[in-house]
């Protein structure tokens, strides 16, 4: 494969200012803050929205039904960027979500509210598969990419932690209602940027390039039942017997192996396999499926931790946070600066596993006597050593595909990491379950380190010098 990515997309189209450049990444930088705060301000609030709308019982699908239509549309719209440009659908993302987040705003039922962020589901899946691989329209030069794939993964992170904050403060000063109403004022900003700045860079057709569209029913089954049934095993819904899981679990298999065959037949398929016919490309997915699971965990159970095992005040937990939000814009971006510097690539993945598998060993030492400073110790190893990782995974999954296949390749590691990040946290979130949250997320964290070391060997064996 040519170590340069050829670029398929007309010339005169490409913005030769770097202010252009400037806001047309700021834009791409703000859709994807508000996939962050999209997927985080409604932990917050929707406790009370619960409450009020009688809903408890269905509180469970509010979250489920979310990150369902997420998965599931990530691999069709990554798909249909490459052959369509990314720029109307970063801009249908952005009014999906936006008029979600009304509709959530004006919910009188839990249902309603349910149906809403089903459908702001979909738009953030279409921001997660077009937002990532924005930069390599822009940037086809790798070492020039990573750079604004750092500032991406650094937005999102600091989004992420800022999400429940802003959630959290605006409810408790306008109601629950007002919180999502920060998604659509944030989404005009990063239209206008989108519209104004952003060239609509469109691929050369070919008479093939028709849309795969039993390939992308297929490939919805599969990801959205895959969910459904970890969802179902794991107890979440309590009125479901584990039969049913079973069931929708083999409809899984049997859609999955459809699918596989359907791909090899297809002249344009929405899930080309030859994005997998490299071992690192193989290699990196599954590096990808493992590190969601370890990052989730972390973002989801250690705020229960310090506050329910350790006794912090919710205050407390959200400051102990801060290291781990801040610790992987900070590894990153530190990453992207050893990237231009370094024609083994695939080390700074083997250093960020080991400082991530040395953060959560620090982690499972804590107790409720450790000393706050240990404590942001562990958090921002974390986050550092996930600095190190995630900025790579989309980057190295680029740089191993065509320049017609990277958004399909983008959106499978998206895809593999949303996997691992629903397995992992059902799997902790059952032993927690079971037995305590101290021993639950002790379960999760030596899971974690374990996870940590195969990635570490994973990682080793991605030879990308190649690709550089």
């Amino acid at each position: 494969m040519n170590s340069v990515i050829q670029n398929k997309f007309s010339d005169n189209t490409q913005p030769q200012k770097k202010r252009e450049l400037l806001l047309a990444m700021s834009g791409v930088a703000a859709t994807v803050a508000i996939v962050a705060f999209d997927a985080t301000i409604v932990s917050t609030v929707l406790p009370k929205a619960a409450q009020q709308l009688n809903g408890m019982p269905l509180y469970a699908w509010v979250g489920t039904g979310y990150f369902l239509a997420s998965a599931m549309t990530i691999m069709i719209f990554g798909r249909l960027g490459d052959l369509h440009g990314r720029k109307p659908l970063m801009l249908w993302s952005l009014f999906i979500v936006s008029l979600g987040s009304i509709l959530s705003a004006l919910s009188q039922t839990m249902p309603q509210l349910i149906g809403a962020r089903v459908f702001q589901g979909v738009g953030a899946g279409i921001m997660v598969a077009t937002a990532f691989t924005a930069p390599a329209d822009l940037f086809p030069e790798p070492k020039q990419r990573v750079r604004w794939l750092v500032m991406l993964s650094a937005t999102f992170a600091v989004a992420s932690g800022l999400g429940p904050l802003i959630g959290g403060m605006t409810e408790q000063l306008l109601g629950w209602r007002a919180s999502f109403i920060v998604i659509p004022i944030t989404g005009a900003l990063a239209a206008f940027l989108i519209v104004r700045y952003f060239p609509h860079l469109k691929p050369e057709k070919k008479p093939s390039d028709r849309i795969d569209w039993l390939g992308a029913c297929l490939i919805m089954m599969t990801v959205g039942l895959l969910l459904l049934s970890l969802e179902i095993f794991v107890g979440h819904f309590s009125t479901v017997k584990p039969t049913w899981g079973l069931l929708i679990f083999f409809v899984c298999c049997l859609s999955a192996w459809a699918l596989i065959k359907v791909e090899q037949r297809v002249a344009m398929p929405i899930f080309p396999l030859r994005i997998l016919q490299t071992q690192q490309a193989q290699l990196l997915n599954i590096a990808a499926f493992l590190c969601g699971a370890v990052m989730f965990i972390l973002i989801f159970y250690l705020p229960l931790l310090f506050q329910i095992a350790f006794q912090y005040s919710p205050t407390q937990a959200g400051v102990l946070l801060i290291p781990l939000v801040g610790g992987i814009p900070l590894g990153s971006i530190v990453s992207g600066h050893l990237f231009a510097r370094t024609k083994q690539p695939q080390r700074l993945m083997v250093f960020g596993s080991a400082v991530l598998g040395l953060g959560c060993l620090v982690a499972l030492t804590l107790t409720e006597h450790s000393a706050l400073l240990w404590v942001a110790v562990a958090t921002a190893l974390c986050g550092a050593g996930l600095g190190f990782i995630l900025p790579n995974l989309t980057l190295f999954s680029q740089m191993l595909v065509q320049r017609h296949d990277v958004g399909v390749a983008s959106a499978f590691i998206q895809t593999n990491r949303a996997l691992g990040s629903a397995i992992g946290t059902a799997l902790v979130g059952m032993a927690i379950t079971q037995t305590s949250v101290l021993i639950g997320m002790r379960f999760g964290l030596i899971i974690s380190i374990i996870i940590c070391a195969m990635v570490m060997l994973i990682s080793a064996r991605i030879k990308m010098h190649d690709y550089t």
